[in-house]
């Protein structure tokens, strides 16, 4: 079997190669941008910006196509609606087209920036959709190209993604909280921060799951939502984020969080105020529980001193 992972060098391609976890599964093809891993080493070239880009598909011929590649700048899309559609949504449309050609499947990852964040309960798989923004409108446009594609596929939608690497929400709060004595954060956002780690070792049970067991294909099929459990605000995060670096001795002091409204901090794209997703039915199929939120967080923080000191 072979596996082509996309978009190796963001947060949760990374992570996947990091984590090992596909190599061990299998021939394993990293692919980038411009070809070249973090680390230096060699990758194949996957530009989704550019057409033609899927002639790689045509030379690798993939059992399995992991996109963990997308435009990901959500104020920036606004301004560049076009280039994120491209990205999030035609070229997940051909990539659909060849896998659904070719026999391969799709593991496809997607956002919580689908739904307007309007609800208070968390949100099922199958609620209505409704983005605000250009981000949310090139995700869903995605999702609905490989739908329509007809190729095997699982969409996992995640929410809040951060990493001990790359950039994310987490690893901003430990700059500005080694620099300031007090940060001003969102506390009228609310989801659940969701570790890569976590969305890794989810997506290689369900992957684990489709090859095993080729009767339960018809259940796995189609669209699930992959989060950490439980769920806090963005100041709830930062406070909590601050917690565990002192405790670890990665910060010298906490800094005062203050809770601000999303009003006090205009951002040219607009963001769900509610991005709790329900994730039950993933943790079924995945076969355990997906844990609370904090475990993750602490998980990385651990990583993070493991490196420090």
């Amino acid at each position: 079997m072979k596996i082509l992972l996309l978009g190796a060098n963001g947060q949760l391609g990374r992570t996947f190669v990091e984590d090992g976890g596909l190599a061990a599964r299998s021939e394993l093809v990293v692919a980038t941008r411009d070809g070249t891993l973090w680390n230096g080493e060699r990758a194949e070239v996957a530009d989704l910006a550019t057409p033609g880009w899927d002639a790689l598909l045509e030379r690798v011929r993939p059992d399995v196509i992991v996109n963990a590649a997308a435009y990901t700048a959500v104020d920036r899309a606004e301004q560049d609606e076009a280039l994120a559609t491209r990205i999030n949504g035609q070229a997940v449309g051909e990539l659909g087209a060849w896998a659904a050609a070719h026999g391969a499947l799709v593991l496809h990852y997607s956002t919580d920036y689908v739904f307007d964040g309007s609800a208070s309960a968390p949100y099922p798989v199958d609620a209505p959709t409704g983005p605000l923004g250009a981000y949310g409108r090139s995700k869903l446009a995605g999702e609905q190209a490989l739908r329509d594609s007809g190729a095997d596929h699982l969409i996992l939608r995640t929410a809040w993604v951060y990493a001990p690497h790359g950039h994310n929400f987490l690893r901003t709060m430990l700059r500005l909280g080694a620099e300031r004595e007090e940060l001003r954060v969102v506390a009228d956002q609310l989801g659940a921060p969701t570790s890569t780690q976590l969305i890794v070792r989810t997506s290689l049970a369900l992957l684990d799951r489709w090859f095993a067991h080729p009767d339960a294909r018809a259940e796995l099929r189609g669209t699930h939502h992959l989060v950490a459990s439980g769920h806090t605000s963005w100041h709830g995060f930062a406070t909590a984020i601050f917690e565990e670096a002192h405790a670890r001795d990665l910060l010298s002091r906490m800094p005062r969080v203050l809770p601000i409204a999303t009003a006090d901090y205009p951002t040219p794209a607009r963001r769900p105020a509610w991005s709790v997703l329900d994730n039950s039915d993933t943790a079924q199929k995945a076969g355990f529980a997906l844990p609370d939120w904090r475990n993750g967080l602490a998980d990385v923080m651990e990583q993070l001193a493991h490196r420090t000191h």
